[in-house]
């Protein structure tokens, strides 16, 4: 069978194909569409059809397949993207006050507490956050561990003063 002799007897069953579409869409134009669609995949896999295989029940299991498929797609949209109105206020709270900007404001106010401490205060600091250890920044700076301890439990209280605001 030649491709001519084939999409031929394909669009033979189209009017078939259309009612048992509607079993599954329960509307006109969307079992339309999924009639297409079926018309479209099968014409598309002429190949994979065997010569003296039930066509019309090769053609109701595409649109059976593709009926699933497109529903399951629909269900993980929508579970995926909420509609306006089922937006709750908890959920816009959340959306409007957690965003890049205000992110942008938080470093800032960091990046300011941190400038107004004393470099004493700021070198062991920055190398604590960085991740060195204690021993390690009192090696550096040479001085006692025990200072290296104090200098830092400093800092923390003088930049949690000027971020107060965040707490």
């Amino acid at each position: 069978m030649n491709k001519l002799e084939f999409n031929t007897l394909v669009i033979q069953h189209s009017d078939s194909l259309k009612s048992y579409a509607r079993n599954f869409t329960k509307d006109g134009d969307d079992a339309n569409d999924l009639v297409q669609d079926t018309l479209l995949k099968a014409v598309t896999y002429f190949k994979n059809f065997r010569e003296g295989t039930n066509l019309k029940g090769w053609l109701y299991t595409i649109m059976k397949n593709t009926f699933i498929n497109n529903y399951r797609r629909v269900v993980k949209t929508n579970s995926f993207i909420t509609k306006e109105e089922e937006i709750s206020n908890a959920n816009l709270v959340v959306s409007a006050t957690h965003n890049k900007g205000e992110n942008k404001f938080m470093m800032e106010d960091i990046n300011s507490a941190l400038g107004k401490l004393s470099e004493e205060y700021y070198v062991p600091f920055t190398m604590y956050y960085e991740g060195y250890k204690y021993h390690e920044i009192a090696v550096h700076l040479d001085i006692p561990i025990g200072t290296v301890k104090t200098r830092i439990h400093v800092a923390r209280k003088t930049m949690k003063k000027s971020l107060n605001a965040y707490s």
